[in-house]
């Protein structure tokens, strides 16, 4: 590297980082020459993460972490203050899509349950307890990973879009309580984005002969790739984005400019 990365000498943490977004994000922070402490339930992958991104010049550290228990999210937490001494970035990544769409009568309480475990409270266990330290050294970025589904409905399950509706409203919340610490906290909200958590989707478009019409619900008309989102994460986790705090971006090729119907205003 050649120390002039948007992230030269920042620490950031980021939960989800085995794959899809949380993945590309990583790869994209070491570009610009992050350290990280990266965080999954999948150690295999997460390894393998970490491998590409030493190679592309970051300093790389993985944990095994299961958001939904705040004792795991504590531990990880405090592993990079211990091993790095401060954290600039949260990337409050993780996430599930629970079970797919339902009635309401037939929803089930436990995926509920495990639903806004992990999307939502492991968001909450994050900025709990880097909170504090980001408030003593007076900076610091957090980046949750919410969801259009979180906007609008159409988007994914019941319990799915209440969880991102309830984490753009704690990006909300906490930019309004750290920002007097100069620590900014922001969303990335994306649209259809082809990763692990949605092949089911693009795994029923093909079996069925609908491939074509992936992401036509968007003016762009077409899908979204991992690296998208991490541009933008990259963008508001970095100093660029100095005077941006309590903002939930959407990433979504214009989804959620129109009502789901692109033409229909013309």
């Amino acid at each position: 590297m050649t120390g002039r990365g948007l992230l030269h000498k920042k620490v950031a943490v980021i939960t989800g980082a085995s794959s899809g977004i949380g993945r590309a994000t990583a790869l994209r922070f070491a570009r610009e020459d992050a350290s990280l402490v990266l965080a999954s339930r999948n150690e295999k992958a997460l390894e393998e993460v970490a491998e590409l991104a030493m190679k592309a010049g970051g300093q790389v550290l993985t944990k095994r972490t299961d958001v939904s228990r705040e004792v795991e999210v504590k531990g990880l937490i405090e592993l990079a203050l211990a091993t790095f001494g401060e954290v600039d970035i949260l990337c409050n990544n993780a996430g599930t899509a629970g079970q797919p769409y339902m009635h309401p009568e037939d929803q089930e309480s436990q995926d509920w349950q495990n639903v806004l475990a992990v999307n939502l409270l492991g968001a909450v266990y994050g900025i709990k307890y880097i909170a504090a330290h980001m408030k003593v050294r007076g900076s610091g970025a957090i980046v949750n990973t919410s969801s259009v589904a979180g906007i609008r409905a159409g988007a994914g399950s019941n319990a799915y879009s209440a969880s991102k509706a309830a984490l753009i409203s704690l990006t909300q919340t906490a930019a309004c309580d750290l920002g007097q610490y100069n620590v900014r906290v922001n969303a990335v909200c994306p649209g259809l984005i082809k990763t692990e958590m949605t092949r089911p989707v693009f795994d029923y478009a093909r079996e069925t002969g609908k491939e074509d019409r992936l992401g036509y619900r968007c003016e762009l008309r077409r899908y979204g790739k991992p690296e998208e989102v991490a541009s933008v994460i990259l963008f508001l986790a970095s100093d660029e984005a100095g005077y941006i705090t309590g903002q939930a971006i959407p990433v979504d090729g214009g989804n959620t400019a129109s009502l789901n119907l692109p033409g229909m205003k013309f």
